[in-house]
């Protein structure tokens, strides 16, 4: 089991290498990519949380204590998130020059949680493992391509700018391996509903008020639609895997 966990954390830890594919495009092509991604992510993360891990925690821990894990996450979630503005961002509002290495630590403990999250899913079941590791790859995707962008504007060259965030992603394997080791000798049911609270504190509050910025008629219903092809894969890998 521990080698899949250390090849899914990989793979997730090389979407950082996505940016670079993005470059070329024009600057409204690629918004119109992005916030399609976005709500693919959204979806993705949503049915990660509802269709496998909460109901996978379930089978092993009444329906309150995973309540209380969820909102542990969602909170935990939160206060990270708070960290990370206030190092970066003034008055509630965060500038258009971002600081660029408090973006890299901060995706690095981002990174490290997810890995932390795929070694819990990996421990309870295999497919469990495969789903959490795709729902999480389709949520690098559009943050992976937004962080490059980033760091190549706060003045990285695009080599360095590629090689800091593929650093960045690497603290993955890093909470992958202390998850194996430490999950081995623990209940990981309690931590599924943690990681829930995680996903959908990350769909709800950073991806979907996003798609919010474009309410066009046409944009609206393309979002929806890709919400719903997020959920539909994620639905649809229950009987797949």
């Amino acid at each position: 089991m521990l080698l899949w966990i250390l090849l899914s954390v990989i793979v997730v830890s090389l979407v950082s290498l996505v940016g670079i594919l993005f470059l070329a495009l024009k600057d409204k092509f690629l918004n119109k990519i992005l916030i399609l991604l976005i709500a693919l992510a959204s979806g993705a993360l949503l049915g990660g949380a509802f269709f496998h891990l909460i109901p996978e925690s379930a089978e092993q821990m009444k329906m309150e204590h995973i309540g209380i894990l969820v909102l542990a996450g969602i909170m935990v979630f939160f206060v990270l998130e708070k960290f990370i503005h206030w190092r970066h961002c003034h008055s509630g509002k965060c500038s258009v020059h971002p600081f660029t290495y408090s973006i890299l630590i901060g995706d690095g403990l981002h990174n490290f949680v997810d890995g932390l999250t795929i070694a819990a899913a990996y421990l309870v079941n295999l497919g469990l493992g495969i789903t959490t590791t795709l729902a999480i790859i389709l949520h690098e995707i559009p943050q992976e391509i937004g962080d490059f962008g980033v760091l190549v504007y706060g003045g990285f060259t695009k080599k360095k700018a590629l090689l800091f965030n593929f650093l960045s992603a690497l603290t993955a394997v890093i909470g992958a391996v202390i998850g194996y080791f430490i999950g081995a000798g623990i209940n990981m049911a309690y931590v599924l509903p943690f990681a829930a609270g995680g996903f959908i504190y990350i769909a709800a509050t950073d991806l979907i008020p996003e798609l919010h910025k474009k309410s066009k008629a046409l944009e609206s219903v393309m979002q929806f639609a890709f919400i719903l092809i997020g959920l539909a894969l994620m639905w649809l890998l229950k009987f797949l895997i």
